[in-house]
């Protein structure tokens, strides 16, 4: 072993540049912060949103509208949707474990299915809500219609 073949052990150098080490360092001085003002100096802390005294951008668009807290989203399925499940899988009753195992639908999600496209199997369907269309087009083929 000689002193010109030494290395340091592996990992424990880091290879980022220190900062406030001294001029001769390239960090040194402001240290990177720029001269002067609260961003310059040790425990600054901004809000978040804010622009200098500026009129901050959440306060200067215009708000409209009403969101609901108490609105409840549906996943809408479609009849053609429910007949490509009944002859793909062959299916005679759908409910929500049905859908969520074929992906049509999520375990939290509720189901309102919709008279979108045609229904030509006779099928038991067991969904949040339905709309009478849907509800129409499934008992017309022979089936029922339950609501969770």
């Amino acid at each position: 072993m000689k002193l010109h073949t030494l290395k340091p052990a592996e990992g424990s150098t880091k290879n980022r540049k220190r900062i406030g080490r001294g001029t001769g360092s390239g960090r040194g001085g402001t240290s990177t912060r720029g001269h002067k003002g609260a961003k310059s100096r040790s425990g600054y802390k901004s809000k978040a949103g804010f622009e200098g005294g500026q009129m901050p951008l959440q306060r200067r668009v215009p708000k409209f509208g009403f969101k609901s807290l108490n609105k409840v989203e549906f996943k809408p399925v479609n009849l053609d949707t429910l007949q490509k499940l009944a002859e793909e899988f062959n299916l005679a009753a759908i409910d929500m474990e049905a859908l969520i195992a074929h992906g049509v639908a999520s375990k939290n999600d509720k189901i309102k299915i919709l008279g979108g496209g045609e229904l030509k199997a006779k099928l038991d369907v067991t969904a949040h809500q339905f709309s009478a269309s849907a509800s129409e087009a499934i008992e017309k083929n022979g089936g029922s219609v339950n609501k969770i």
